[in-house]
């Protein structure tokens, strides 16, 4: 690294900062795009995997306590054999001494006298043992409660994670309803599947071109004498009517026997006759 020079460590520096803001970035764009429901899960698989470490911990500091239970038990029955050894001892070297077997008497001294050292031995040790398991049986309790409150804390981050999970369907059905809202504003940008606004946009655009074009032919040239011709024929047509209501009116006499005179006459009267 001595023969780096300034320009390099600059370089290095800069390659490290653009490193750290391209994973700060993929970090960051992962998280917005990540599903929340598999994210939940993740959290709660991790609370699951650290409870059952503390869990295995816990048994084991336990596992220490009852051990040295053990181990003290059998210590206190060594103690308990001993001492009975001893005492048997002083008992036997006093009825020798007092039979006067001197020898005897010193033999039993020297074994009472052993049995007497392994026992203080013993005591201590048992000494040891329940230092070490007042201190264990504090551990073990710490554990416990360590446990038991991880326990409350993991039930909670499940019943948090029932929660969440619900709150995400809902917001994932209002998130739907809005795309369906959005779909049907005019205000939607043109998709591959056409809104029932823009349905009815072209609708009206083709029903208004149509009026549109009625309206241009009804203003010709040709639709102004089609009407022209039309109100000529309905004028011939009322006169017609009146003359035979006329004819009507007046009787036979007015129009011979059987009336055909006066519509000879209103025939021959007609323009077109």
């Amino acid at each position: 690294m001595s023969g780096l020079t300034c320009d390099d460590r600059g370089m290095a520096n800069v390659v490290r900062k653009f490193y750290r803001y391209l994973s700060a970035s993929a970090n960051r764009k992962l998280d917005e795009k990540a599903d929340p429901r598999v994210q939940i899960d993740q959290a709660i698989t991790e609370a699951q995997r650290q409870h059952q470490a503390l869990v295995q911990q816990a048994a084991a500091v336990v596992g220490n306590q009852r051990q040295l239970e053990m181990r003290m038990a059998r210590q206190i029955e060594d103690v308990e054999s001993l001492t009975a050894s001893a005492r048997q001892a002083i008992l036997l070297a006093d009825a020798a001494s007092a039979k006067g077997e001197e020898d005897a008497a010193a033999r039993y001294e020297q074994t009472a006298q052993a049995f007497a050292s392994q026992l203080v031995a013993a005591e201590s040790s048992l000494d040891d043992l329940k230092a070490l398991h007042q201190q264990a049986a504090l551990s073990a309790e710490q554990a416990r409660r360590a446990v038991e409150d991880n326990t409350l804390r993991l039930e909670g981050q499940l019943a948090e994670r029932a929660r969440l999970l619900t709150q995400i369907e809902h917001a994932a059905m209002q998130e739907q309803m809005g795309k369906a809202l959005d779909g049907m504003s005019r205000l939607t940008p043109p998709g591959d599947t056409p809104t029932l606004g823009q349905v009815r946009d072209k609708v009206e655009q083709r029903y208004a071109i149509a009026l549109g074009r009625h309206e241009l032919s009804s203003q010709g040239v040709e639709s102004r004498m089609l009407e022209i011709r039309r109100a000529s024929l309905d004028a011939k047509a009322s006169n017609r009517l009146a003359e035979i209501r006329t004819a009507l009116s007046a009787g036979p006499a007015a129009g011979g026997s059987d009336g055909t005179l006066s519509l000879d006459k209103g025939q021959a009267d007609r323009p077109d006759a």
